[in-house]
Parts: C-alpha cells; sequence; structure tokens
C-alpha cells in the first residue's frame, strides 16, 4: 500500500519500528503468500499509516494498530471487523491479515536506504521525473558521493544522526518501481533502464547494529 512520510524513524535490528508489521495474504494455487504491487497494482489507492504515533513516538515494540485508508477515503482501523471485506470487495481477492512485530520484509531483519545523487542521475538518463515513493525506501540520504557510488558499499558502515548501520548488499529491483504510485500507470522503461544501465539494482539494504532514532537533517558518514 502507499506508505507515511515520517520526519523521526525509530529503528533496531529489525527494521524500521512498525514496517511491514502487517500484510495481507490470499492463496495463490496451493501457496499462501503475501500481497504486494506485483500481483495487485490496485494496492497503491490504499494507503496504511500510524496517526496515533507519529515518527519517533512509535514503540518498535509495541506499535498501535495501523489505520489504513481506502481508495474512496473510508479509513478502517486494522482491527475493523469491516476491514477484510471491505479489501477482499475492492481487491477481487479472498484476503486474511496477518501482524507480526518481528516484520516482514522483502529481505528480513534489513532497512532500505536509497540516494538523492542516484535518484536524480536516474532522472537525467531517463529525461524524465522520477518520483523517490516508486522505491519505497525507510530512508532517504543526501550524501557528498557520485551517484551510485552506494551500490560497491556492501560491508561498510554507515552513521545516520546517532544509528549506526552495516550496509549489506545493493537491492535488485522488482516491478513495483514502473506503477506510478498515484496513477498506478505502468512505466516499463524504468526498469529495462535499469536493467541496462544499472544490473537491475537501485539503492541498498542496511542493518542496524543498535537501537536508535533517526531524524530529517541528520548528518550522514561513510566509514
Amino acid at each position: 500500500m502507499a506508505g507515511e512520510p515520517v520526519d523521526a524513524l525509530r529503528i533496531d535490528a529489525r527494521g524500521a519500528g512498525g514496517d511491514r508489521a502487517q500484510a495481507l495474504f490470499d492463496v495463490f494455487g496451493h501457496e499462501r503468500r503475501r500481497l504486494t504491487v506485483r500481483q495487485l497494482p490496485r494496492l497503491l489507492g490504499w494507503s496504511a499509516g500510524y496517526p496515533q504515533a507519529p515518527g519517533a513516538e512509535l514503540d518498535p515494540d509495541a506499535p498501535p494498530l495501523p489505520v489504513l485508508t481506502a481508495p474512496d477515503g473510508r479509513t478502517f482501523a486494522w482491527d475493523d471487523p469491516d476491514l477484510a471485506r471491505a479489501l477482499s470487495d475492492d481487491l477481487g481477492r479472498d484476503v486474511t491479515l496477518e501482524r507480526d512485530l518481528a516484520l516482514m520484509p522483502d529481505v528480513q531483519d534489513t532497512l532500505l536506504l536509497t540516494v538523492e545523487a542516484s535518484r536524480a542521475a536516474l532522472e537525467a538518463e531517463l529525461g524524465g521525473t522520477v518520483d523517490l515513493r516508486r522505491f519505497r525506501p525507510n530512508l532517504h540520504l543526501r550524501l557528498d558521493a557520485p551517484a551510485f557510488a552506494e551500490l560497491r558499499w556492501t560491508g561498510r558502515r554507515l552513521r545516520v544522526g546517532d544509528a549506526e548501520l552495516e550496509v549489506l548488499a545493493p537491492c535488485e529491483r522488482c516491478v513495483i518501481p514502473t506503477r506510478h504510485p498515484d496513477s498506478r500507470e505502468k512505466w516499463p522503461e524504468l526498469l529495462r533502464h535499469l536493467a541496462r544501465a544499472h544490473d537491475t539494482l537501485f539503492g541498498i539494504y542496511a542493518r542496524a547494529l543498535r537501537s536508535a532514532t533517526v531524524r530529517v537533517g541528520d548528518a550522514v558518514a561513510v566509514a
């Protein structure tokens, strides 16, 4: 679903507090698996957030139940008995809801980071606007480093404010960024260009080495 911008984020070894603590599941064939924009682009018409615990107020060990907003503007608490039916009716799938405070990212126990210089370079290469929301990062960094330098940082450390992160690997992209975050219109050339020019990589996975709070405006250093 569409995410929630925040001015501060509490992180720990699991990732970003509250991020992907909830998921929708359906059965494909005989396999139960999470639903994403890959299968259902219409998910982008829904949004989810924690208005009761903005920014640093969200405790990663006890996040509140999220509030979901439907494409027609209706809002539902996660424990609303009408939510599963509203989702199923809108998405055309028999969905079930699951909550797991160990978090459920694509790569377990990680944060996803993107870098502004790389986003701007990609925009210049493609000759059009590249909305950051396509890439769904936990942290977006402005660094004094060349575009795409972060793809070579595996094993290095990043300090973001009081947080210390270990860079794990570049992020190999799927089709999700090809969907416009508002209109859901598909832009396949974005993924084709990433494949040709950047081995389909954009952004990096990192792991927090200790619990910390990061805030907009924090200094960033690469070790």
